[in-house]
């Protein structure tokens, strides 16, 4: 069975201090790039990457094995609609070092895991 595997990108983006401030659309699109490249290091499992954008990040366009959507408002909410909505029959994992919202996808039975799952420095 594919694993749905959300990626909170303003979170795994903001885990590295790099310089994505400057350019955040950039660094959206650099770690979409590198999720279509990578996957998920670790996972042998099939999965099917999303990558939630909010903000600036706003207009960065879906890639071949990456569906990037856009949150209309807050990302986080938009993460926990897509659990419920797409994650309620299949393994859900959702990538983030939020605790407020690893606690709402893990109340909904999500594994969650922080950005270090997706960075490839895990």
């Amino acid at each position: 069975m594919t694993t749905l595997v959300i990626i909170d990108a303003a979170n795994v983006i903001g885990s590295v201090p790099d310089g994505w401030w400057r350019d955040r659309r950039g660094a959206a699109e650099r770690l979409r790039d590198r999720l279509a490249r990578d996957g998920v290091p670790g996972r042998d499992q099939p999965v099917e990457l999303v990558m939630v954008v909010e903000g600036a990040a706003r207009g960065v366009e879906s890639v071949p094995g990456v569906r990037v959507d856009t949150a209309p408002g807050s990302g986080d909410d938009r993460i926990v609609q897509l659990v419920v909505e797409e994650g309620r029959d299949r393994p859900t994992l959702v990538v983030t070092a939020d605790r407020e919202l690893r606690r709402r996808v893990g109340e909904l039975g999500a594994e969650v895991a922080g950005p270090r799952t997706v960075r490839g420095d895990a």
